[in-house]
This record gives structure tokens, sequence and C-alpha cells, in this order.
């Protein structure tokens, strides 16, 4: 079942976009060659509690971390540890925030100092997919058309989608309907429809589509090996534009800046 949300949920959703936000500026501004994923973690951790916040991932399904830290071939679900990100590396984000019972999710992906041609065509591909899928996320489309849009692009700039990984709907639930391929004909699926809010998030790779779960049963990495990257956003479809409640970048004229700013400095 799809549960839309209020004005007034949307907004709190919002609020926890802007400490999401605030929490990947942070883990941007500390991603450098030697550091410590776990490093990343606490500090994350400690952002968003001093903001009255909690990590949503913290505890999901026994999952023992704060955030998702998942670099080079590890698309997402990596659990942070002690070791050292190297100069050359990407390394995927995944941020969840809960504030007063509701959800925000979010993610990028790093260059770790400078990176090989193919793994910026790489980011650049799947960040330009997530944008593709953004502007689709309207009122009268159909989740298809966010996910052939997505595919699209990333397949436009020789990527392979994943395909056994999807976007959700969020709310007071980190998962919640419907689900959002990022491949797939456009014109299906449910209707999107004013007050819908979704995880938006492609998944990509520079080789082939196809992954395994690694030992611990959490990390899911590209069965061949290639690089992968993951962007991720709330988005709150409105009657006009759609709005980015977790706007780390620029998203058309649908993005909105996070209300009362949070600075990544107020945290070390």
């Amino acid at each position: 079942m799809i549960v839309k949300k209020s004005h007034d949920e949307v907004e709190k959703m919002a609020a926890a976009g802007a400490i999401l936000v605030d929490v990947l500026k942070l883990v941007e501004s500390r991603i450098r060659p030697g550091v410590r994923t776990d490093e990343l973690d606490r500090a994350a951790e400690r952002l968003i509690r001093a903001h009255g916040a909690t990590p949503s991932f913290k505890g999901y399904r026994g999952f023992p971390a704060s955030i998702c830290t998942s670099a080079n071939a590890l698309v997402v679900h990596g659990i942070p540890d002690p070791e050292r990100i190297s100069s050359g590396d990407i390394i995927s984000v995944d941020v969840g925030v809960t504030l007063d019972g509701w959800v925000a999710d979010g993610a990028r992906t790093f260059a770790v100092g400078p990176i090989s041609g193919a793994a910026e065509n790489l980011l650049e591909g799947t960040e330009s997919a997530l944008h593709a899928g953004v502007a689709c996320a309207r009122a009268g489309n159909r989740v298809g058309d966010i996910s052939h849009a997505i595919q699209g692009v990333a397949e436009a700039a020789g990527l392979s989608v994943v395909r056994s990984l999807v976007g959700h709907g969020v709310g007071r639930e980190m998962h919640e309907d419907p689900q959002v391929p990022n491949f797939g004909p456009p014109g299906k699926g449910p209707m999107l429809e004013e007050g819908m809010v979704i995880a938006i998030e492609p998944m990509t790779t520079a080789g082939r589509p196809d992954v395994r779960i690694g030992d611990d049963g959490w990390a899911i990495y590209t069965q061949d090996g290639s690089l992968a990257a993951h962007f991720e956003v709330t988005v709150a479809v409105t009657a006009g534009e759609p709005r980015v409640l977790t706007p780390w970048t620029q998203f058309g004229g649908g993005a909105v800046e996070p209300q009362g700013a949070l600075h990544a400095s107020s945290a070390s």
C-alpha cells in the first residue's frame, strides 16, 4: 500500500533531510587517502545525534553501523571497518536519518583523490541518471517513467544498471511502497500522485550488472569485480516540480535548500 504524506509530514521529512545533507557534507570534508571508514561512521553518528535525530540504519535488521560505506566493487551495504581508503578509490556513502519518526534517505559516491577516466565516467553517468529520474517524479507520470529515464542515461554512458536493487517509498518506514526500479519501459507501474515520497537511487556498474552477496550477509559486490556507483535522493511528488528533500546538489527547479542551516563543523 502506498502511503501519501500531508504537507506537514513532508516538511518533517525535509527537516530530516536537512540533517542528512549536512552529514554528507561532513563525510565529503573528511574523505581522503588513509581515512578509515569506521571513523566516518562515528563522525556521522555524532552529527546525527547532535541534532536530536537517530541513524535509521543502525540496528535495522541487525545492521551494525550508522552509515553504509561501499568502496570500488562494493555496490551497497558495506559495513564501515578499520580498513583505510586509498587514493584512486571511489566510495559510496549511504545515510538514513530519522527525526521525530520520519525518515530521509540519501547517498553519494565520492572520489578519493585522482581517479581513472573509467571511474569518472561511472560517477558522472550515474549522477546524471539520478537527475533524469528526479525530473520524471511528477504527478501524472508513472514509476516506470522514472525507471526508463534512469536506464536510458546510464546505458548511454556505457554503464550497466543493477537490476536486483531498487529504489523505494519512504516515510515513517525506511522502505515503503512503491518499489522504484532503475530500468524498464515507460508508462508502467503505479501512477505518481501528490504526497508520494520516494527514494530514487540508481546503482550502476562499469561492467556487467550481476551482483553477489558478501560473506557478512550485507555487502553486495559486482560479480565481475567492476567498479560500482550509487547516488540517491528522497523526493516528494508535488502538484508542480519534484521536491528533493535531501538536496546535496542542485536538482533543476525542484530542489530545495535545507531549512535551518546545519554545519558540518558542528561535530568532529
